[in-house]
């Protein structure tokens, strides 16, 4: 088992290697730093400007590949990712952003994932009865809103909560607002803030995992070796927990690895929302500011997530699945 988790860990190297060199050399291809100043006013000194950016390692007048052995050298030797066009360094912004996504994502990732398989495992169960279509329901109009609208959507009925009660129980932009001087003062706002973007993100997740374990439990509930277990004497239950979820959680370990790893960028539209400045909108501001630096770490950063994702995944069906250990 180790050895085949060691040659899979070798692969995904080599390969994020290579992803981290094309996004390099694409973004210093696509992105054009000179463009964040304004060229048209004649009291910019240009040639300090240059200077500059060649310091910074990000000049498109030098070359590309010299660029990327620099930049290459500074991240191996230092573990210095660069500096964006205005000189902010890129170690120091990756540093706190990561942490803002992480405490974001983190709640609403296994809240999604445990909800979405209970919630999918008993709605097979119960197939054809009044609650396994309201399951349905819930989950084709939660997949089916975009995220921004059931963002918005969570905050106008928050306003109302706040404005019926007369309370400001919901607090929902940015991180942390007008800390009380009680203790764990700060606890409770933090928890505040955390709740409606968790809430938002949690939903989508439940109604999109409930209905792949739905599907993946309807397979297994008339398996041959389910049908079996009954006739030997296994109650229902145990039937349904030891045989059918556990298998049906199989394929699931594969998806729930990646998705882990898709969450960290793909709440972009939730940190905008809800004034969170995470990982996913520094993503898109690297871009807007052709930051080539800052462009590449989300790339390389993304990369390093997919592929923890799948040694993660082949680590859950191990787990899960008895079969792949012996192999």
């Amino acid at each position: 088992m180790l050895i085949y988790l060691a040659r899979r860990l070798a692969n995904y190297a080599v390969l994020l290697i290579i992803a981290i060199t094309l996004a390099y050399i694409i973004a210093s291809v696509a992105l054009n730093p000179l463009a964040v100043f304004d060229w048209t006013n004649p009291s910019l000194d240009r040639g300090s400007i240059l200077r500059t950016l060649t310091d910074y390692n990000i000049n498109p007048n030098d070359p590309v590949l010299s660029r990327f052995g620099n930049w290459a050298h500074g991240v191996l030797t230092s573990w210095d990712w660069g500096r964006d066009p205005k000189g902010a360094s890129v170690n120091d912004e990756v540093a706190v952003r990561i942490w803002v996504s992480v405490r974001l994502i983190t709640i609403a990732t296994f809240v999604g994932m445990f909800g979405g398989v209970a919630l999918g495992a008993w709605s097979a169960v119960k197939k054809g009865r009044p609650a396994d279509k309201g399951i349905s329901i819930f989950a084709l109009i939660f997949i089916s809103t975009p995220p921004m609208v059931l963002a918005v959507v969570l905050q106008i009925l928050a306003v109302k909560f706040n404005q019926a009660t007369g309370t400001n129980f919901f607090e929902f932009i940015g991180e942390t607002g007008n800390i009380g001087n009680y203790p764990g003062a700060w606890l409770v706002d933090r928890l505040q803030h955390l709740l409606l973007p968790t809430l938002s993100l949690s939903l989508m997740h439940i109604a999109t995992y409930s209905r792949y374990q739905r599907n993946l439990m309807l397979d297994t509930l008339g398996a041959d070796y389910v049908r079996t277990a009954r006739a030997k004497g296994l109650t229902a239950g145990k039937a349904i927990r030891k045989h059918a979820l556990r298998n049906a959680l199989i394929p699931m370990a594969t998806y729930f690895a990646f998705a882990i790893t898709g969450v960290v960028l793909g709440a972009t539209i939730t940190e905008q929302v809800f004034g969170w400045h995470g990982f996913g909108i520094y993503g898109v501001q690297s871009i807007t500011q052709q930051d080539i630096n800052g462009t590449v770490a989300v790339v390389a950063f993304s990369g390093v997530c997919v592929l923890l994702g799948a040694l993660l995944s082949d680590i859950l069906v191990a787990i899960v699945d008895p079969r792949v250990r012996t192999n």
